[in-house]
Parts: C-alpha cells; structure tokens; sequence
C-alpha cells in the first residue's frame, strides 16, 4: 500500500512538473505574440511617419511653387506702375492677393506636418529603444523556459560538449574520461 503511495506521489510530481513547463510554455508564447504585435505597431508607426516625410515633401514643392507665382506677379505688378497701367497692375495684384493666402496656407500646414512629424520621430526612437528591451527579455524567458537548468543556476552544456565528451569516450579504451 505505502508502494502505491509512493508511486502516486510521484505521478502527481512529474505531472505537476510537465504542468509548470507548459504553463512557461503557454507565457513564452504570449510574450512572442505581444512582442509581434509591437513590432507590427512600429511597422505603422514607421509607415505614419514615410506619410508625413511625403507630405512635408508635397507641400515645400508647392510652396517653392507658389513663391516663384508670386515673384512673378510681383514683377507684373511693378512693370505695369512703372509703365502707369494701373487696370493691368489691379488684374496682376487680383491674382497676387489669394497667392498669398495660398502661401501662408501653405507654410501652416507645412509647419503642423513638420512638427507633427518630429514628435512622431522621437516617439517611434524611444518605443524601438524599448522594443529591443522587450525583445531582449522575451529570449531569455523563452530561452529560460527551453532550459530551466540555466534559470535555476546550473550551468547549460552545449551540443558541442556532448559531442566532444562522446568522442572522448569512444576513443578511450576504458570508456573513463580522459
């Protein structure tokens, strides 16, 4: 009877372990899901901030643009005064005025996409800064769940050690190390 105490004992024992195992299994894979969705999250971050390097890029061409019209109008403005067409320096100043407006449309929204792409910036530097803080701990739990051994201090053989250790065996006529 003491027998199957025993024996149960250590059933429940190895079961409780093979269970402790699989619940570090089950984290380490909840902890690569949430690690691939922060790197997805960084992905579009980085997209987001490809859109606002575009946008700047759009909008310091259309101001370059509408800088040259406005030189332009400008100097229509001052040759017909100089040449005292005032009917044709109104027609060049109607056109200048919403130019402009345009401009400084122009220059705002350049501004705001700017600023919003700087904050954007340091935002996306400081969360990879912690992605690969978080990747970091992800492998050594990981790599702490494949080899318990190494979180509890006792120092992991690698392969090539047991390969070498088998070598020496077979090559010892004793079978002893050598």
């Amino acid at each position: 009877m003491t027998l199957r105490l025993f024996d149960r004992m250590a059933t429940l024992v190895r079961a409780d372990a093979h269970g402790m195992l699989e619940a570090l299994e089950e984290r380490s894979l909840l902890l690569k899901q949430h690690l691939r969705e922060a790197e997805l999250e960084l992905i579009q971050k980085r997209a987001r901030l490809d859109g606002l390097n575009s946008e700047d890029e759009r909008l310091t061409t259309a101001l370059e643009r509408r800088q040259e019209e406005i030189a332009a109008l400008d100097e229509d403005v001052v040759l017909a005064l100089d040449g005292e067409k005032d009917e044709l320096a109104r027609f060049a100043i109607r056109r200048l005025l919403p130019k402009r407006r345009e401009l400084e449309a122009l220059t705002t929204a350049r501004g705001q996409v700017r600023e919003a792409r700087t904050r954007l910036a340091a935002k996306l530097d400081e969360q990879e800064r912690e992605f690969e803080e978080l990747r970091e701990r992800v492998q050594a739990r990981s790599h702490e769940a494949r080899h318990p051994a190494d979180a509890a201090g006792i120092p992991s053989v690698s392969d090539e050690e047991i390969e070498l250790e088998l070598l020496r065996r077979r090559g010892s006529p004793s079978g002893a190390n050598s």
